[in-house]
């Protein structure tokens, strides 16, 4: 097999790349004064703008009332520009590599004649509510590639390892032309499973040699991972990650089949020594036939959809009862009882929740 080497591509159009990245910081922060149109962001977006994107996505994430009706055109819009994609969720725990994996990973990928989004989430603090979105500079390579791009986002509040408006900024990323979808989360844990629901394909980066082979697996996260890469392969941890592939091998036997058919596989990589990436698209590319075959990939996309509603009904309903000028005022009523223990939190939310409908007895 072809091996790409990244460094001597680098090297090769590293002008031009530079002469890009400037041209399109320039750009985006014109535009970023300007109040542009719907229409006009439309635009942008269907031509691969990506200072019209980019806008587009802050514009998504706002939670301003005044920004929904606008968001909401481009949405539809978008939804009905068609693109032949794949989304692919990339996790695992801090200091496994993903930015270091995903910059090797989508490279690779723009030379191979692939458009590549990636949607890199940051943590944010719930002290200071703040977040570094440090992805770009961390990834200094592919933010420089013309067939590439990169918009960290704050998870905020959002659970799932997610932001809040991951699922509509994939679609305006494929309507812009991306056919490859790189999905960052913060890291594996509980509540990071939603990721799941909005990719087609679930990729869950390990370590070797970090004791988790057996001990530290989270069935949650296992049973949805369509495939483990092994990162860091490379130097003295090459026998580790050996027997790394075959304890993690056996460990997905024990799962029950999955629903689309597909055996998951477990590989080993080196973002550093840029070794197995190729190897890992081969076998996206092997999963993305096999369930386009049988079916399954369309009525995932379809599940998707009836998830997204569900998720933004749960949103809207929140957002309509913290906008009512009565809620303020009930729900410091209510945490003064709770925590002088007059009431439950259950009652005092149901009370609350009664109020605001005007369905109190």
């Amino acid at each position: 097999m072809k091996t790409l080497y990244l460094s001597g591509y680098h090297s090769s159009t590293t002008l031009a790349k530079e002469q890009h990245i400037s041209s399109h910081i320039s750009k985006i922060k014109k535009i970023r004064k300007q109040d542009i149109s719907a229409e006009q962001l439309l635009q942008g977006i269907f031509e691969g703008d990506k200072a019209h994107l980019a806008k587009a996505i802050t514009l998504l994430e706002s939670s301003k009332p005044e920004h929904f009706q606008k968001a909401n055109i481009l949405i539809e819009q978008c939804l009905s520009k068609k693109n032949n994609s794949i989304r692919i969720g990339i996790t695992g725990v801090p200091g496994v590599g993903k930015s270091s994996f995903i910059e090797v990973f989508g490279s690779t990928l723009t030379q191979l004649g692939e458009k590549v989004a990636v949607l890199a989430v940051d943590p944010t603090s719930t002290l200071s509510k703040g977040s570094i979105l440090g992805d770009k500079t961390r990834m200094q390579m592919l933010a420089k590639d013309p067939n590439a791009f990169i918009r960290p986002s704050p998870s905020g509040d959002s659970l799932g390892g997610v932001a809040r408006k991951t699922r509509e900024s994939i679609i305006l990323c494929e309507a812009a032309g991306y056919n490859v979808i790189l999905v960052e989360t913060v890291g594996v844990g509980q509540s990071e499973t939603m990721v799941h629901s909005m990719v087609d394909f679930f990729l869950l980066l390990k370590l070797s040699g970090a004791g988790d082979e057996l001990q530290g697996i989270k069935r949650g996260i296992m049973e949805m991972a369509d495939a483990i890469a092994i990162n860091k392969a490379d130097g003295g941890n090459i026998e580790k990650a050996k027997l790394a592939e075959v304890e993690f091998s056996r460990a997905l036997h024990l799962y029950p089949p999955k629903e689309n058919g597909w055996s998951p596989k477990v590989l080993r990589c080196s973002a550093l020594e840029q070794t197995g990436i190729v190897e890992i698209w081969q076998m996206i590319e092997g999963f993305v036939d096999q369930v386009k075959t049988n079916g399954y990939f369309d009525d995932n996309r379809k599940n998707q959809n009836k998830n997204w509603f569900l998720q933004t009904v749960d949103e809207l309903l929140k957002l309509h009862f913290h906008q009512k000028k009565a809620f303020e005022k009930i729900q410091a009523e209510m945490l003064k009882a709770v925590e002088q223990q007059k009431i439950s939190p259950f009652y005092a939310a149901k009370k609350l929740l009664e109020s605001l409908t005007g369905e109190l007895k």
